[in-house]
């Protein structure tokens, strides 16, 4: 009997690690048609010194999405304990990731979008693109705010704003999905999956390429990266053709403050043609005037959105792939950390 227990043990399931994280808040104001999703409040301590910066994670959750409809536009907001907005430069960064699909480029979890304090609101023309999202879809809600003031800052919260258009209408006309493609893919740093990298004196270029996994249309993006960065570019390697090259918006002293959205769709077209036989290369350069080397001080990715193209339907994941596996645990893992990070001097300011 107890042979027959412990084989009928080993036939359970395993449990699904995402049911086991936190619930984010998730609420509709189907009026404004808005979905908020709201990451717990996180008590933010003083930073150390003038040039100095401390950063906190609250836990990553699961956010269930509560109805059907196209995704069409987004904003983050940091707000008090009080519910009144702090400056956008306490947003370190705001994730969202589908753990049931994945990326176009890398077989990781689909990352449905990134914002940090230089990311704009983003909106897509409503009538034209859409992503769509299913009721009783599962996302992963991740992000981190940073302090840089020499006082505690308690019960900050990070709000996803999501902007959308109910299933029942016509429109839009085309099913867009999120990309994204980083230098530090697939997996970031061996220890603890950090798509940051060390910065050395003078001049950085890093890059990653990989193919899509289905034919398409990019028809828009943007990117992120940190400060002293001089550009950031997409480049289609088989033909030499580069879709995107752009430089951030910096300060005098090298701080970045925005990057610019390319949309690439008129009224007579739909976006950048991408193919599955091609190799695609995302490049960032950084010049650090500093004279020392600035540990996790690079970082370089692009996303946006992508329509397949006719009858391509978006790749699912393969859960035994190993990159997938260790991809998703990276994702589950980076709940609840904070750090004051003596190396994050005036160079990294998000």
């Amino acid at each position: 009997m107890l042979i027959t227990l412990l084989f009928a043990l080993l036939a359970l399931p395993s449990p699904d690690p995402v049911d086991q994280l936190p619930q984010a808040s998730v609420t509709v104001d189907r009026e404004r048609r808005e979905l908020v999703i709201e990451l717990p409040a996180i008590d933010l301590p003083a930073a150390d010194g003038p040039d100095g910066m401390t950063m906190v994670e609250p836990p990553v959750c699961q956010a269930v999405l509560p109805i059907n409809g196209w995704l069409v536009a987004y904003r983050v907001q940091v707000l008090d304990a009080a519910g009144r907005r702090l400056p956008q430069a306490m947003l370190h960064h705001f994730n969202l990731t589908d753990p049931a699909r994945r990326d176009l480029f890398a077989p990781l979890p689909l990352h449905m979008l990134a914002a940090s304090k230089e990311t704009p609101s983003v909106s897509v023309p409503w009538f034209v693109i859409g992503t769509p999202m299913m009721a009783g879809q599962r996302m992963l809600a991740s992000g981190m705010a940073a302090n840089h003031e020499p006082h505690a800052v308690r019960g900050v919260r990070l709000r996803l704003i999501l902007s959308y258009v109910p299933a029942n209408r016509p429109w839009p006309l085309f099913a867009a999905y999120p990309w994204s493609m980083d230098v530090m893919f697939p997996l970031g740093q061996p220890k603890g999956g950090s798509k940051g990298f060390d910065l050395p004196p003078g001049r950085t270029e890093k890059s990653w390429e990989s193919s899509p996994a289905i034919a398409g249309r990019i028809v828009g993006l943007s990117g992120h990266l940190h400060d002293y960065a001089l550009s950031l570019e997409l480049k289609d390697v088989t033909t030499g053709n580069v879709i995107w090259h752009a430089e951030p918006t910096r300060d005098s002293s090298g701080i970045v403050s925005a990057m610019p959205v390319a949309r690439f769709y008129r009224w007579y077209r739909i976006g950048v043609r991408i193919h599955p036989s091609h190799r695609y290369r995302v490049t960032v350069v950084y010049d650090n005037p500093t004279g020392r080397v600035l540990p996790l001080g690079g970082m370089g990715a692009v996303a946006g959105l992508f329509v397949p193209a006719g009858g391509a339907r978006w790749p699912q994941v393969d859960a035994a792939d190993t990159v997938y596996q260790r991809g998703l645990s990276i994702e589950l893992h980076k709940s609840g950390s904070s750090m004051t990070d003596m190396m994050m001097m005036e160079h990294h300011r998000h």
